[in-house]
């Protein structure tokens, strides 16, 4: 039993530390004698009797607690001169808001005069509630990170509120764009009532749900019989046994309403203190899952749809082929497979300007859809190359679809304030005859197309055998690329990429070049898909990254700082090599730090054999490189390999830097992606960056790297190593 002197004698002095430590407590705590008079009680006690300030009209113990009365008190301090403490459960006289019965801790206390008892309270119920919100946070936030739609989410979220809250019906409405109320989540509420409420407009007098929407505030109708918001609805809500309700709405970050919160109760009253508490708690995770779902919509509109013009991207195509061949080949029915491209479209563009190109080829596409049935497939590749499935089609059917195809795009089209009158070439293969692939088909028809183009173009051609002069051609080049090999004519260009924050040099990118004999330097672009179609690409890259670690240790040798050099790797290199061990023999030939080299990879590599592919890029995590995958937002952007292969960096293709200043798409879609970056916590590198407008641009959106004409040409060791040497202001 403690028993300092002065210590009860300093209870009622403002001034003593005893009562200041008594006030300031965490908990509540109050002093109470012997006979049960409470001398001292702190902010915190004086709240359960709620009564006013703490120590203002004091109470005897058995005027706080109905449970205690005189002989309970006796009992219970004849116990107490036995023991330390003394824990006991007693039952409030002014329950309110406050749980009906609390925990309550007593401790013996004494002077040489006096003898009492330090009086501490805990809110068992309280902790349970707080404990029930952590786990429902906790249950929502794994919901969301395992990708559920936001209607499931949010079932889960009304039901574990209920939970905790029996006496609440919990809603969660969504608002549509026409400003009309959506059933989401409602577990608890009559099917009937769901029903009536779904596709009511919001408004200034529409109910608490409608009303908080139109506000983009909170409403809380504590009697729905007679409140005046409720005037449309309130036989509706009565019938249903709702007597009060507060609804918040769910507002995202641009001010934007998606949705109302609502919690129901079967009386009139107010909300108490934990159901205010749950609802902060319960807003945030809403607005967490919105936002989840409205990235994920995102992502799957850059994964399969081509962003200028809504058609489907490759990667649907090729879906949508794969599953038209196999129905026709049990139907034994034809597939026609069309490849569109528009005749002069880069002296149009040119011309006119990227941003009037890209208005006339969402025009192509919305004349080119008029033509086809529903059940074909019309999908954009990129510039002004369109593809067409048209299944069950022969040759005769697909001939009146091409016509109709050229008639359609003869209409001039006013661009700004010039007419222009687009034509195209359009080649055809029919399956099975031409194919029974859609890599042979899609071949076959584009070989048709550069047909069309070579007489005259504005017309159509079947795909015949003989036009294979381009396949003789490409045999040739194929030929003189394993010489190349043979005789190291590749060279390796680099291009600095910039620390937009820092302005500094992050890394550099190693970029192939074909030094060749007779024709001089020879464009990747001319050389690299043929590389890959022939299964030469993977000795190309591996020359390549043998260069750059040497290269890499010369320049540490020379004292010359180097963080990061970016190397690209193929999909072949995945499939016919083992890449983790060419990567370890020569990190072991020339000792570097691996986390020095970034590997870029393609998305396409996502496409097949992803276990195998996740297995290998683990390995060469494992060994400490980085991993980047370049040209994102063009192929097969997915959350879900995003979250599984561990990457360390996004490549924003120059595509959509190109037209950042002037092209909202361009824009959007730019600041999708590096948002998406900020929330996998992975490094953002825009690509083709060659003016200052892009770059502000690129900075205002949080971009972290950036690299382009606008910074450096890419260039040979001797001119990139002077330019390291020099160490010249960026921008």
């Amino acid at each position: 039993m403690l028993k300092p002197a002065t210590f009860l004698s300093d209870l009622d002095k403002p001034d003593s530390l005893i009562y200041s430590m008594l006030m300031r407590a965490p908990i509540a705590m109050a002093f109470v004698n012997e006979a049960g008079d409470v001398i001292c009680m702190n902010d915190r006690f004086h709240a359960l009797v709620g009564k006013g300030a703490a120590n203002a009209g004091l109470e005897r113990i058995q005027q706080v607690f109905t449970s205690i009365n005189t002989v309970r008190w006796a009992k219970l301090w004849q116990q107490l001169q036995d023991q330390e403490r003394l824990h006991t459960r007693e039952v409030l006289a002014v329950a309110a808001d406050q749980p009906p019965s609390l925990e309550l801790t007593l401790m013996p206390v004494s002077s040489k005069d006096e003898r009492g008892a330090f009086i501490y309270v805990q809110d068992t119920e309280s902790v349970y509630q707080t404990e029930g919100i952590n786990l429902l946070r906790q249950e929502v936030l794994e919901s969301v990170a395992s990708g559920e739609s936001v209607n499931s989410v949010m079932d889960l979220l009304c039901r574990r509120v209920e939970a905790l809250a029996p006496e609440v019906v919990c809603t969660v409405l969504l608002v549509d764009e026409d400003g009309r109320l959506r059933h989401c989540a409602a577990p608890s509420m009559r099917e009937d009532y769901v029903q009536a409420i779904d596709g009511l407009p919001i408004g200034p007098s529409a109910g608490s749900c409608g009303t908080a929407a139109w506000r983009g505030e909170v409403v809380e109708v504590t009697d729905i019989a007679h409140d005046p918001l409720w005037e449309n609805y309130r036989e509706l809500a009565l019938s249903h046994g709702l007597a009060a309700c507060w609804s918040s709405p769910i507002t995202m970050k641009n001010g934007h309403v998606a949705g109302t919160f609502a919690l129901y109760f079967r009386e009139p009253r107010g909300a108490s203190p934990f159901h205010r508490e749950m609802v902060q708690a319960c807003l945030h995770l809403c607005l967490l899952a919105f936002e989840s779902e409205e990235s994920k919509q995102q992502i799957y509109q850059l994964a399969f749809y081509d962003p200028l013009t809504d058609l489907p991207n490759r990667s649907l195509l090729w879906d949508r082929a794969q599953q038209s061949l196999k129905r026709l080949a049990r139907e034994r029915q034809p597939l026609a497979v069309l490849i569109l491209d528009l005749d002069r479209f880069k002296t149009i563009n040119d011309s006119l300007g990227h941003s009037r190109g890209d208005y006339l080829l969402k025009t192509v596409a919305k004349r080119l859809e008029q033509c086809l049935r529903p059940r074909d497939t019309l999908a954009r590749l990129g510039g002004d190359e369109f593809v067409m499935l048209l299944p069950g089609m022969g040759s005769s059917q697909a001939i009146v679809v091409a016509e109709k195809l050229l008639a359609s795009l003869a209409v001039p089209v006013m661009v700004n304030t010039t007419e222009v009158t687009p034509t195209a070439s359009i080649g055809i293969s029919i399956a099975p005859d031409d194919g029974t692939d859609f890599d042979t088909l899609q071949k076959h028809a584009d070989l048709a197309m550069y047909k069309a183009k070579a007489e005259g173009r504005n017309t159509f051609r079947f795909f015949r055998p003989q036009m294979n002069d381009a396949v003789i051609k490409r045999l040739e080049m194929e030929v003189a690329l394993r010489k190349a090999i043979t005789e190291k004519q590749f060279v390796v260009y680099y291009q600095p990429q910039i620390n937009l924050k820092t302005h500094e040099l992050h890394g550099l990118e190693a970029l192939v070049r074909w030094r060749h004999p007779e024709l001089g330097l020879v464009s990747p672009a001319s050389f690299i898909p043929l590389a890959e179609e022939s299964g030469l690409i993977s000795q190309i890259d591996q020359q390549v990254l043998e260069a750059v670690c040497q290269q890499r240790q010369r320049w540490s040798e020379q004292g010359i700082t180097v963080d990061s050099v970016s190397v690209n790797l193929s999909v072949a290199d995945f499939k016919y090599a083992d890449v983790t061990e060419n990567v370890r023999r020569v990190l072991q030939r020339y000792p570097l730090p691996p986390e020095s080299l970034t590997l870029e990879i393609t998305e396409s590599l996502m496409l097949n054999s992803a276990e195998n592919t996740l297995a290998t890029l683990e390995s060469l995590r494992a060994l400490g490189v980085k991993l980047s995958v370049d040209d994102f937002g063009t192929g097969y952007s997915s959350l879900s390999y995003l979250k599984r292969f561990p990457v360390n960096e996004l490549k924003l293709d120059r595509s959509f830097v190109r037209d950042l200043s002037d092209d909202p798409s361009d824009r959007a879609l730019a600041n999708a992606i590096i948002h998406l970056g900020d929330t996998f916590k992975l490094t953002v590198v825009a690509e083709g960056v060659e003016t200052r407008e892009q770059l502000d641009t690129l900075i205002d959106m949080g971009c972290g790297v950036a690299q382009g004409y606008y910074f450096a040409h890419p260039m040979p060791v001797d001119a990139i190593t002077h330019w390291l040497t020099d160490g010249p202001e960026v921008f």
